[in-house]
């Protein structure tokens, strides 16, 4: 029995199947409780992968329609981290009975979201460890904000398969001591395992480190598809034992506790 918090709908313009769908599939692989964290809106619009405000209010009715069929569905959004709208996110946060916010980081600057793979190019123009230490700094700067309850896809860069070539411990180390100083959560996200690096986010190491630490821990799909929810979690819980790990956490109303693995 598990959760998977990281599911996504429609209305982020990448993703597909309504959310009783998900539903269906969270009953067939035998899990808890889900819930949604699409894409949050900006104050405009600032990609073309993102649910717009006036999107926001249906997004909500979806959540509303999928909990009709009695299954637990918790309600969250993935909220990007991009400096300069921490106000924003604070907005947000106050709008709707949230069960949890998301931290994400896919912007290493304007225009540049660093898993888009119209923009793969840009690892031939910029050196590998500068995209990295960029991704890094921003990454930090999302932990310590204080504006979410738990962190998306740590080491995302390595998505197209670009990895550092200078040791990557001291920024897992870094990362590590800031979720523990800023007691924020992070998930174990499978679907790196869907993608071209063919492994989960983070890496092993990075687990390794953060079960050393306590950092708390959940593991989520990711899910853009209802066929793709709770895949790899067996493979998933397996790596958290390994990794040294004996619990995991869920969140209702933006309270965090601990349930045993």
């Amino acid at each position: 029995m598990s959760t998977d918090y990281h599911l996504h709908t429609p209305l982020c313009h990448h993703a597909v199947g309504h959310p009783r769908e998900y539903v269906t599939q969270a009953q067939t692989r035998g899990l808890q409780e889900i819930g949604f964290a699409d894409h949050n809106p900006m104050p405009v619009q600032y990609d073309n992968w993102r649910m717009s405000k006036d999107d926001l209010p249906r997004y909500v009715e979806l959540i509303g329609e999928a909990r009709e069929t009695g299954f637990p569905v918790r309600l969250g959004l993935e909220c990007d981290y991009i400096p300069g709208y921490e106000s924003w996110i604070e907005q947000l946060s106050k709008l709707y009975p949230w069960d949890y916010l998301i931290g994400s980081v896919h912007y290493l600057g304007p225009g540049w979201d660093v898993d888009n793979p119209e923009l793969v190019y840009k690892f031939e123009q910029v050196p590998v460890d500068e995209i990295w230490d960029l991704y890094w700094a921003n990454y930090l700067r999302c932990i310590r904000s204080g504006l979410f309850d738990f962190v998306a896809h740590p080491d995302l860069p390595k998505k197209f398969g670009h990895r550092p070539k200078t040791d990557p411990r001291p920024a897992y180390e870094n990362v590590v001591q800031a979720l523990i100083d800023h007691d924020v959560a992070f998930e174990l996200n499978t679907a790196g395992w869907r993608k071209a690096v063919g492994e989960q986010y983070p890496a092993f190491d990075f687990l390794k480190l953060a079960a050393a630490a306590s950092a708390p821990v959940l593991v989520n799909s990711d899910a853009h598809a209802p066929e793709e929810v709770g895949t790899g979690f067996v493979q998933a819980y397996q790596l958290l034992r390994e990794a040294g790990y004996r619990e995991r956490v869920q969140f209702q109303g933006r309270r965090r506790f601990p349930v045993p693995l």
